[in-house]
């Protein structure tokens, strides 16, 4: 029962994380698909950029959420409905790595997503909170420092996936935990490859919103 309960968890997450807001919400206000527009990718940046601060901040706020409640549920199946069983905290961050993975590939969307960025806040919110605060500080300095997104993704994701692990309160083991953290981190840094490669020619382009302020 608590195998089936924690594989439920699992497939509900990546179903939730394959609902691709970027593409919804560029669809809504641009009768477009984002994925054909600017740099190609279903998220945030790419949604501020293309189809105006709105929808890209509808975007950031709504991948969020799906992080969070895809790791919520985990929490709430083993923490009030099967507990004693799989430590919920193993649970969330499983349901974080699927959640991640259909934000990156979404089922319904012919599995061509986002970087997951946006998702991993819900996601640490959940499994880590004062990670993911002190993380979205790192984010905001860094943005206001270079005005380069990705690069302050990037610094702000160790930041998280490194807090994770440090300020990890839980009795259950933390191996397990620590491998899926960073699994998210790999996943982020892959589908940022091509930013990380601009970011070194010093080609990265800096924060431009289109639409009104």
């Amino acid at each position: 029962m608590m195998y089936l309960g924690a594989l439920a968890a699992v497939v509900i997450a990546y179903l939730l994380g394959s609902i691709n807001f970027a593409v919804i919400f560029a669809n809504a206000f641009l009768k477009k698909d984002v994925r054909e527009l600017g740099s190609g990718n279903a998220g945030t940046t790419n949604v501020m950029r293309t189809a105006g601060f709105l929808p890209g901040a509808l975007t950031f706020i709504c991948d969020a959420l799906k992080g969070f409640a895809a790791c919520f549920i985990g929490k709430l199946i083993f923490m009030y409905i099967l507990p004693d069983t799989i430590p919920w905290i193993y649970v969330c961050y499983m349901c974080g790595v699927a959640c991640m993975l259909g934000h990156v590939f979404p089922i319904f969307f012919g599995f061509k997503g986002g970087k997951g960025v946006a998702t991993s806040v819900g996601i640490f919110a959940v499994c880590c909170p004062i990670a993911i605060i002190i993380g979205l500080t790192v984010f905001a300095i860094m943005t206001l420092i270079t005005k380069i997104v990705s690069l302050s993704s990037l610094i702000a994701t160790v930041t998280v996936i490194s807090l994770s692990i440090v300020f990890y309160n839980s009795d259950a083991d933390i191996i397990l935990p620590a491998l899926l953290s960073i699994t998210m981190g790999v996943i982020v840094f892959l589908k940022h490859k091509d930013n990380i490669k601009r970011l070194a020619k010093g080609e990265e382009k800096k924060i431009e919103v289109r639409g009104k302020k």
